[in-house]
């Protein structure tokens, strides 16, 4: 405001490509999600058009945006054109609790002690799917996951029931998304006893085994097909996840066997360990 002294607000609003109304404005969260639907939207009828064309469009739409805003919010988005395959869904601008890194330095050496979790999305014909996985971070396995139309706390909240209906990691490690930072999710976590664990923010390679399943899961699986619509996606990716990357795929980190087959060698040494 100090620059109304030299400059008035139209001619400030011009320097800075923005819309006057703009000026005034103070968006709310039901308006960002609204954006971000739109933008969505214009990506899957021009799934080549950059933030500069994208800007265009959405002021014939009537939105007050510039172009600066929506080449920040593509990249939070992950709707750049470069940035296609192996990308994360994080939206950590958010009011909700943030929590230290308790993995970092931590020796990882039994079942359960520590699940990772991560969100990605996945493109269909006419629409973009969210995909949340759990990933137990000593023997590799899928403990939980869940597909929706929706990128909501329900999604990763569903993963989660998912997962805690059969067993209960010690710590639970994500980013700082908004889905693993709200109240809900949170709440379960502590009524469980479950340590709660976050990558620092700009900081992936602190959720790098979950980052790993999810490029893998991308690499072999969705890289693969051309998904009719949220059914046959759905059926690939369970088919992927729960038997052929369970069951079957070979993980070096494991010295080459299946999260299962890994997992109940582990526990049969337990069992001759303490028959011993």
């Amino acid at each position: 405001m100090q620059l109304q002294s030299h400059f008035t607000i139209a001619r400030s609003c011009d320097a800075l490509d923005l819309a006057r109304s703009a000026f005034y404005y103070t968006s709310t969260a039901t308006e960002d999600a609204d954006l971000r639907d739109a933008m969505e939207n214009i990506a899957l009828a021009y799934p080549r058009y950059g933030y500069r064309r994208m800007t265009a469009e959405l002021r014939r739409r009537d939105w007050p945006v510039n172009h600066k805003r929506i080449l920040r919010l593509m990249r939070e988005y992950h709707l750049l054109v470069e940035v296609k395959r192996y990308c994360r869904t994080t939206f950590s601008q958010h009011t909700y609790g943030r929590y230290p890194n308790l993995v970092k330095d931590l020796e990882i050496v039994r079942p359960d002690q520590v699940w990772a979790a991560d969100v990605t999305y996945v493109r269909v014909a006419r629409e973009f799917l969210y995909l949340a996985v759990l990933i137990d971070l000593f023997t590799r396995s899928i403990r939980g996951w869940e597909l929706s139309r929706s990128l909501s706390e329900s999604l990763t909240l569903c993963a989660l029931q998912g997962g805690l209906s059969v067993r209960q990691p010690e710590i639970h490690h994500s980013d700082q998304g908004v889905q693993y930072a709200a109240t809900t999710y949170t709440h379960l976590l502590q009524d469980r006893n479950i340590q709660i664990s976050m990558a620092a923010r700009g900081a992936p390679t602190e959720n790098a085994f979950a980052e790993r399943l999810m490029r893998t899961l991308k690499e072999e699986e969705v890289s693969l097909h051309e998904y009719r619509d949220y059914d046959d996606a759905r059926s690939h990716i369970a088919r992927f996840l729960d038997d052929v990357y369970m069951h079957k795929r070979l993980h070096s980190a494991l010295g080459y066997v299946p999260p299962v087959e890994f997992e109940a060698s582990y526990y049969r040494a337990q069992s001759v360990a303490l028959e011993g």
